[in-house]
């Protein structure tokens, strides 16, 4: 466990800066089916990977944003079970909010917890005005929790260099 201040809590999850001691955590996450069918193969197959995606893209947000992707974990024991946290996009005129967890933390509710947890923050501390929201276009269960937070299906978007297309999300 890392001796990381908390930066948001919930009832039943806390979550803080990524630091590369989560490498491990991070490896097992962006290798799971989901993440990968959903957002994509990141490439990491080891745990000097993830420290090093941990340093050269979790991070630097955290000082020039002043949020990013926290790491989760669960109040009661401290167990991490995935992601959630703000990303600011140079396609995207708002910020979004994003998440993803481990298989066994999937249907808990855990992701809209989290992100309501996120975007109260993002209103309160950070004062942003709207934070907008992403998903593949076929992935049912984020889908479900966007709804669940009161989001609304704008339209399909494309990354640079991504010709699948995404769905974009706005809050109604």
């Amino acid at each position: 466990m890392s001796e990381q201040p908390f930066a948001i809590a919930s009832e039943r999850l806390r979550m803080r800066e990524m630091v590369a001691a989560d490498a491990a955590f991070l490896l097992e996450l962006m290798n799971s089916s989901g993440y990968v069918r959903y957002i994509g193969d990141r490439n990491l197959r080891s745990v000097e990977d993830a420290e090093g995606y941990i340093v050269e893209k979790i991070a630097p947000p955290y000082k020039l944003d002043g949020f990013g992707m926290w790491l989760v974990e669960e109040e009661v024991c401290g167990h991490p079970v995935g992601m959630c946290g703000l990303i600011r996009r140079d396609f995207l005129a708002d910020v979004d909010v994003g998440y993803a967890f481990l298989p066994e933390a999937s249907g808990l509710g855990y992701a809209t917890e989290a992100a309501t947890a996120v975007l109260a923050y993002a209103r309160e501390a950070l004062e942003l005005g709207r934070v907008v929201a992403i998903t593949a276009l076929e992935n049912p269960a984020s889908i479900r929790v966007l709804e669940k937070l009161g989001y609304q299906f704008v339209r399909i978007i494309n990354f640079p260099g991504d010709e699948e297309g995404a769905r974009l999300f706005e809050p109604s």
